[in-house]
């Protein structure tokens, strides 16, 4: 098997660039460092996948680049611009959906809310929210409460009101993680549409290597904490995928034995110079 590992693009085309990305937690007298020195770039309209061991820094990571938390040191660099804060062109999906959900206002109330912040005029809300309700197949979901819903139509909202919102960026944590085996197919499916019908870029954590291989163009495999870049893999499987075609050709299998071998590695204590 041939695993080529060319990297993402280059700092100087890269959407998004990640740099010598440190994050050290203080407390009581002691310092706990999560993520030692991350780097990587994702470039325009990618769909990047994050995996590593549990504890591996992976929602550390994607908080810090959204802005959410602040690094130690390095830097996140978004179109240009250095992370800060929250930058206006991205929207981040998170695992637990039911509490990123108001769950007094309807479903067209929760996807509309960060545009009213946003200060978008009503007539281009009301049109933003209908085209990503229809987008996420919830269209006749408009007046319904999250409380009515399943907990893939939940997040369905979530992935809604992200869209909504006309981001350059997605950053998702682990979103799937907590509905069942078909509802995560199908929002897999959902994802990858998304993508390829609105050119957005996704960042994509994930602890399921399957999904990482199914979803994503590259992979990047990290180490146990404290964390660094393991190993970037690209997946060259065809731009058209469905659940059962891709996930039973021979390089899918190839593909995610490569990764799994690189999180058992990571798991181990492998380090990109050991």
């Amino acid at each position: 098997m041939t695993i080529e590992s060319p990297g993402g693009p280059s700092a100087a085309t890269a959407l998004l660039d990640v740099q010598r990305l440190r994050k050290v937690y203080e407390g009581k007298g002691r310092g706990v460092e999560a993520v030692r020195d991350l780097t990587f770039t994702v470039g325009a309209g990618e769909l990047v996948c994050i995996v590593g061991p549990s504890g591996a820094g992976k929602t550390t990571l994607l908080r810090c680049v959204a802005g959410l938390l602040n690094s130690t040191s390095g830097k996140v660099v978004l179109e240009g611009r250095t992370v800060t804060g929250p930058p206006p062109g991205m929207a981040v999906v998170f695992q637990e959906y039911g509490r990123s959900l108001f769950p007094w206002m309807t479903v067209r109330q929760n996807v509309e809310r960060p545009l009213k912040e946003k200060r978008v005029p009503k007539a281009e809300r009301q049109r933003l929210v209908a085209e990503a309700l229809d987008a996420v197949g919830l269209a006749g979901s408009h007046d319904a409460h999250p409380w009515q819903l399943s907990g893939g139509m939940q997040q369905r909202v979530a992935i809604a009101r992200a869209v909504a919102y006309e981001p350059h960026i997605l950053l998702m944590d682990e979103p799937f993680a907590a509905v069942d085996a078909q509802t995560r197919a199908d929002l897999e499916d959902l994802v990858r549409a998304l993508w390829k019908r609105l050119g957005v870029t996704v960042l994509f954590v994930t602890h399921d290597i399957d999904e990482s291989v199914y979803l994503g163009q590259r992979v990047i495999v990290l180490s146990n904490s404290p964390t660094v870049v393991l190993e970037e893999v690209p997946i060259d499987l065809p731009d058209e995928r469905d659940q059962l075609t891709t996930r039973s050709a021979a390089r899918f299998t190839e593909l995610r034995g490569h990764v799994y071998r690189l999180v058992q590695r990571a798991k181990d204590g492998h380090r990109p110079q050991d």
